[in-house]
């Protein structure tokens, strides 16, 4: 199971490394811009998610990888976001980000224990303020970006988020805001795969693509309802990764489709 567990990390961060390289910033054209922007609530997500199975011992050396590659991954996105975004609202938000980020790379390195809450909180704060990034950016480019990118986008951030609140209940989270959060996002991922499924345009790779992450959720969507009996947060880190990483491929897939109509 170790490793096992260790191949899907590492193959996890070798994707990661490959997606940060994916486009220069001189052919970023809108559509790629709503992507990169919704990888940063992914990503928001996934810092907070590997900090805490790190801060609980599991796997510890395995999601301190998957932190560093995380925050590596937002700073590449954000400056590639401040370098093309023009709309002063949509700056100011990126401006948030900054600050918001700052505090967030350093407290997830700093010890477990005495940060926990706030970097609970900050992924939270994060998340918001990325996603009204993601919201600004179709609405000032004057450009008609089609609704399924972010759709589609919003499920890595799911199911990351899925995780993190797992494993923050089992660290001792254990009110029921962490349950509800938890439960809204498996809904959440769960209506939106089902549009997913349901788009006219899929073609035979984004069909065979949504069809394993859906032998993926169902397998293990149950169990992310029992978070009060616990004892499957290495299960859940394994899922919700190969389904974070399926997801980050459709989305890549839409793109390239829209962008080369």
């Amino acid at each position: 199971m170790y490793f096992s567990t260790l191949r899907i990390v590492t193959l996890l961060a070798v994707f990661i490394t490959m997606a940060c390289v994916s486009h220069s910033q001189a052919d970023v054209n809108n559509t790629q811009l709503v992507n990169k922007a919704g990888m940063q609530r992914m990503l928001s997500q996934q810092i907070a998610k590997a900090y805490f199975y790190s801060g609980s011992e599991i796997y510890s050396k395995e999601a301190g990888l998957q932190r560093d590659m995380a925050l590596y991954r937002f700073e590449k996105n954000h400056t590639l976001l401040k370098e093309n975004v023009r709309d002063i609202e949509t700056r100011d938000l990126l401006s948030i980000v900054d600050s918001t980020f700052s505090e967030y790379t350093a407290l997830v390195k700093k010890p477990y224990k005495e940060n926990a809450t706030r970097v609970l909180e900050l992924s939270e704060t994060l998340l918001e303020v990325c996603h009204s990034v993601v919201q600004n950016i179709q609405e000032f480019t004057g450009a008609n970006i089609d609704h399924i990118i972010n759709v589609s986008g919003k499920q890595r951030m799911l199911s990351q988020r899925v995780a993190k609140n797992y494993i923050a209940y089992q660290a001792g989270f254990r009110d029921e805001g962490t349950v509800q959060k938890l439960n809204d996002s498996v809904q959440d991922f769960e209506a939106g795969l089902n549009k997913l499924i349901g788009e006219k345009r899929n073609n035979g790779e984004i069909k065979s693509l949504l069809l394993k992450i859906k032998k993926e959720w169902d397998r293990v969507s149950p169990y992310f309802l029992k978070v009060r009996k616990g004892g499957l947060s290495i299960m859940v880190l394994t899922a919700t990764d190969e389904i974070t990483k399926l997801s980050d491929r459709v989305t890549g897939l839409y793109v390239d489709t829209i962008t080369t109509k």
